[in-house]
């Protein structure tokens, strides 16, 4: 399972008719907006990144839209593969000893730590 948020861009004049277009088609869920900028954020889901984006195809083709970007995406698989790969134990046993928090190696995640 895919999600992605997407930024819907119309012009003020244009938000509350995009927001019930939106809203009734059935293809995304509406979160929240800001009018003045005519800007409304979606979410997409998809079983796979095609079905994601013949979504978000659809509603760049709606009336008054001037653009839908994919702002960010998420994939369960991925996700649950990256948790496969990452020996909490070891972690565990490295924040479980004496040294000071300055001599703990970090890389910003635990994906880059092995």
């Amino acid at each position: 399972m895919n999600i992605s948020s997407i930024i819907v861009r119309t012009r003020p004049e244009n938000y509350d008719a995009v927001w019930l277009n939106l809203q009734e088609s059935g293809l995304c869920e509406v979160h929240f907006g800001d009018k003045e900028k005519g800007v409304i954020i979606i979410t997409i889901e998809g079983e796979n990144v095609e079905e994601e984006i013949e979504k978000l195809t659809k509603i760049e083709n709606l009336p008054f839209i001037i653009s839908a970007d994919m702002h960010m995406s998420y994939c369960e698989e991925e996700l649950d593969k990256m948790k496969e790969e990452i020996d909490l134990n070891a972690t565990v046993e490295e924040l479980n000893t004496d040294k000071k928090a300055e001599e703990i190696r970090y890389f910003g995640s635990l994906k880059g730590k092995y």
